[in-house]
């Protein structure tokens, strides 16, 4: 029996990439001309890279949980109340800034699209992870069904 192992398309690889380095660049031209004080860019700066570190830790986490529970209990509340945290601080961050509400808009939306498009390259990274877990069990049985008794892997044409 000869099994398909699913893979996402080259167009939607892609699409992801892109979009995810086109949030990091809106991100990063927003946070880089930032009006105000160092300190503000700095604490702004910081939250993005807390946002997008825990939204990939909240993404692992939900992933490996999805057939069993295999994390601890008190694990899921430090993931999970970190995402909430990052978020709330950096969208606190965001709110108490003296800025034109323009360039505060700018920033909140690339400050989403970076999220959301952070937790589509995570899924993709795991099912491309997955299919090739998939196919190299999938190839190393059929190996060890197709060889006669007896005969090794290695060398055997």
């Amino acid at each position: 029996m000869h099994m398909i192992v699913q893979r996402d398309t080259r167009a939607w690889r892609f699409q992801v990439w892109a979009s995810f380095a086109v949030a990091v660049f809106l991100c990063a031209t927003g946070l880089n001309y930032l009006p105000g004080q160092d300190i503000d860019r700095a604490f702004m700066v910081m939250g993005y890279l807390f946002c997008l570190s825990a939204t990939f830790v909240l993404s692992k986490f939900v992933r490996d949980n999805q057939t069993a529970k295999i994390d601890t209990p008190m694990w899921r509340w430090v993931v999970f109340g970190a995402f909430g945290f990052a978020m709330m601080l950096t969208g606190w961050g965001l709110w108490r800034m003296a800025i034109n509400e323009t360039y505060k808009a700018f920033l909140f939306v690339s400050w989403l699209f970076l999220i959301t498009s952070t937790f589509t390259l995570a899924k993709a990274l795991r099912d491309a992870h997955d299919a090739n877990t998939l196919e190299a069990r999938l190839n190393a049985r059929a190996t060890t069904t197709t060889q006669p008794v007896g005969a090794s892997a290695v060398g055997s044409h």
